[in-house]
C-alpha cells in the first residue's frame, strides 16, 4: 500500500534539501501516518485504516462514520 492517507489524501511531497553553500538535491516529504483499527457503529463493523495524524484529529471532532461516508464520496476508500 502507498503512503496515502485513505481519509484526506494526503501524499507524498516533493521538495529540494537546501545544504548551507544553497546546493540543492532532491528530496521527498512524507505524511505522518499511522495504522488504526476503527469500529463504526452506523455498520457495526470494525475498520483498520492507514491516516495521517491530522486526519485523527478530524475523526475526534466530527466522527467516525461522518468522515468514512465523506471519504468514500471522494474515492478515497471502496
Amino acid at each position: 500500500m502507498s503512503r496515502v492517507c485513505q481519509l484526506t489524501g494526503k501524499s507524498v511531497m516533493v521538495g529540494n534539501n537546501v545544504s548551507h553553500s544553497k546546493r540543492r538535491t532532491k528530496r521527498k516529504f512524507y505524511p505522518n501516518l499511522i495504522t488504526k483499527k476503527f469500529f463504526i457503529p452506523e455498520e457495526n463493523e470494525y475498520i483498520t485504516l492507514k491516516i495521517s495524524t491530522s486526519a485523527l484529529r478530524t475523526i475526534n471532532k466530527k466522527g467516525i462514520g461522518v468522515c468514512v461516508k465523506e471519504a468514500r464520496a471522494k474515492g478515497f476508500i471502496k
